[in-house]
């Protein structure tokens, strides 16, 4: 924090500030793309930053199947929704699926729109080197005294554009890559999550660990001598 600090007093205030004036009035929108993409991306990488459980081992992740009120935060709402009053698997896929719906699309979106904005970075410091060159050619035009001044300024608006472009577009190439990966990582997390709790599940769902009193006790049929088949007592009419 420190080294950080001194970095940035050692800068020269007086030469950057120059340049944004030499950059042109271009500078003003990719000044506000550079700002609303990190800020967008930071954004997104904080949601899954305090979502990240890739830490976590299956056993922790069974005991909050078993007992989701011992779940924190987020995980144990979306555990106690998955799970209150489901009667099959195929219920308990749906309520881990909408969940998902809710989760991943918002995050997809959000990054799309970060990769637009660095995507546009670099094509508005082109336009900024276009805008420079209509100076210089403006400049050369005018002839006399004026010519080297407009040259100056023209190329001047071109580089320094160009230049920004790039600075914006690098950086959020690789951010986009990070908040992409921590996005997989938050997904492998769900899909984690519901196999443990499907597997959970699945042999109550089976009627192996179903109450004794929905448990069919025998159902082979007997049958009497002349070969009739006779129900088990458990199903037979006289005692539904």
């Amino acid at each position: 924090m420190i080294a950080a600090w001194n970095v940035f007093q050692s800068l020269d205030w007086d030469k950057i500030l120059k340049s944004w004036s030499d950059g042109g009035w271009i500078m003003i929108p990719l000044a506000a793309v550079g700002l609303v993409c990190y800020g967008s991306a930071i954004q997104i990488l904080q949601f899954l930053w305090q979502r990240n459980q890739k830490h976590l081992t299956d056993e922790d992740m069974r005991a909050w199947v078993r007992q989701p009120n011992q779940a924190p935060g987020e995980v144990g709402e979306m555990l106690r929704y998955a799970q209150e009053d489901v009667d099959s698997m195929e219920e308990l896929q749906l309520r881990f699926a909408e969940i998902a719906g809710t989760k991943i699309p918002e995050v997809d979106r959000r990054l799309a729109f970060v990769i637009v904005l660095v995507s546009a970075a670099p094509l508005m410091g082109l336009l900024g080197t276009v805008l420079g060159m209509l100076t210089t050619f403006e400049g050369i035009a005018a002839g006399g005294g004026r010519m080297v001044d407009g040259i100056a300024r023209g190329i001047s608006e071109a580089l320094i554009t160009t230049e920004m472009g790039l600075l914006i577009a690098l950086p959020g190439l690789v951010l986009s890559y990070w908040v992409r990966r921590k996005r997989n990582d938050y997904v492998a997390f769900l899909a984690r999550l519901e196999s443990l709790t499907l597997q959970h599940h699945r042999r109550r769902f089976e009627g192996e660990d179903a109450p004794p009193a929905y448990r069919i006790q025998n159902t082979t049929p007997q049958r009497h001598r002349g070969g009739e088949s006779e129900l088990p007592s458990n199903l037979s009419p006289a005692n539904a």
